[in-house]
């Protein structure tokens, strides 16, 4: 996590005058983080006037929902990062607000399977990350034990991770879009920002929707993050670059052949996770997904082509340096993505019994994956504070299971910036 230094407030904080409703901090993005940061606002801040701008005309309408559904438990992530840390908490906090808001989740269970020696090893490694992480029951399996839990997989060996699970996340967004209200925020619609303008300690939000002007901007804009830090004067270091990941399912026929979440052992030559098999909450299996530069931010369909994104990705030479770094795994990945049998070849290697004829077409989701000029991905959160502003420029997995754990967060941040009377009796 990139933070900047929080020793010296922006401003004083000055009451509004009476009468007048003030907005103190607007959350621009109202996706997962973006609501759950506003929640967090409201925890930390009572009273504060707090607006979530959303350019769609319902929130969590991109990676929020377009995603496995999986609640990620912390295995994959190294030790001390703030993706580990943060994942640990998340999860835990997202199943108690399940429970409390009767949201349909199922603590399933996660393997995690290695097929060759070498994926033993690094298996091993996995076990241990997952231990410093605070995972709680991680078991070790056997070839043997692994086939009595999952009798079509194949491995030499696998984790299992107790911990994880599936959610609907669409009901979760509802739900804190919800809570919101009920607590007194406001959450716009069809509010898309495109102007940012900073005077007399205030920032001008122009948006599709009208002005706002609030104390503190606060950017979880997910997709278009960086465009919205450009817009409040920030150069853009790293740039979004998006990924589209495509799912198959499993037809019905198909669907015994998985009882749990099955994952491989991650490749560390590939900078993603690889092909898996994912449980949904609404009942069936999808299988995948590729990874993929995506024609559009929003490109869910392969075919979706907008010519600004495009040339934004083109232009810019991190994606190049990227490419050349990953030559053969980005071309494999573009096969995968108009061949079933490939990807069906690369899915055998967890699930032998799998045929192409199992496989049919599924959802897709584009990452919005924060990029620097080497080509390097960013791969934990990364924050950018400045004056009146704070950006998350890049929310990856498991942003979603984590979205209220990132949320305290960021707004500790925020609250540590605006130099605002915290109520202390409410923090964790």
């Amino acid at each position: 996590m990139k933070l900047a230094p929080p020793a010296q407030v922006d401003q004083a904080w000055t009451p509004p005058a009476a009468g007048r409703p003030r907005v103190d901090y607007a959350v621009i993005g109202g996706g997962l983080v973006g609501l759950a940061t506003a929640l967090e606002l409201l925890r930390l801040d009572p009273g504060a006037g707090v607006q979530v701008l959303e350019k769609e005309a319902h929130v969590g309408r991109h990676q929020s929902t377009h995603n496995s559904g999986v609640l990620h438990a912390g295995l994959y992530y190294r030790p001390g990062s703030l993706k580990a840390r943060l994942a640990v908490t998340g999860i835990r906090r997202m199943i108690a607000f399940c429970e409390q808001h009767g949201l349909a989740h199922e603590v399933c269970g996660k393997l995690v399977v290695a097929t060759t020696p070498e994926e033993v090893v690094r298996l091993r490694t996995l076990q241990e990350r997952g231990r410093q992480n605070g995972l709680r029951g991680l078991r070790w399996l056997a070839a043997g034990a692994l086939r009595e839990i999952e009798p079509h997989a194949a491995g030499l060996a696998a984790v299992h991770v107790p911990e994880e699970g599936i959610v609907d996340y669409r009901a979760v967004c509802a739900a804190l879009d919800r809570e919101l209200r009920r607590q007194g925020a406001t959450v716009t619609t069809g509010a898309g920002v495109r102007r940012l303008d900073r005077a007399g300690g205030r920032w001008t939000l122009h948006t599709t929707a009208g002005e706002v002007a609030a104390d503190f901007v606060i950017n979880c804009a997910g997709l278009h993050s960086d465009r919205v830090a450009a817009l409040a004067g920030e150069r853009r270091a790293a740039r979004i670059v998006p990924f589209r990941g495509e799912y198959f399912k499993l037809r019905a026929s198909a669907q015994h052949l998985v009882k749990h979440l099955i994952y491989p052992v991650p490749d560390p030559t590939f900078p993603f996770l690889g092909v898996h098999f994912t449980r949904l909450i609404g009942g069936g299996v999808e299988a995948g997904p590729n990874a993929v530069l995506a024609l559009a931010r929003e490109g869910y369909d392969k075919w979706r082509l907008e010519p600004r994104d495009v040339y934004d990705a083109v232009s810019y030479r991190g994606l190049w340096n990227f490419m050349r770094r990953h030559r053969r795994l980005a071309w494999g990945e573009v096969v995968q993505s108009f061949s079933r049998k490939r990807s069906c070849a690369l899915l055998q290697r967890l699930v032998p019994a799998l045929q192409v004829a199992d496989l049919e077409p599924g959802g897709a989701g584009v990452r919005a994956q924060a990029m620097l000029p080497d080509g390097t991905l960013v791969q934990d959160f990364h924050f950018v504070e400045n004056v009146g502003v704070l950006h998350v420029l890049n929310a990856p997995s498991p942003a979603a299971t984590a979205c209220l754990a990132i949320g305290e967060v960021v707004a500790q941040r925020a609250l540590e910036r605006t130099g605002r009377p915290v109520d202390v009796t409410g923090c964790r």
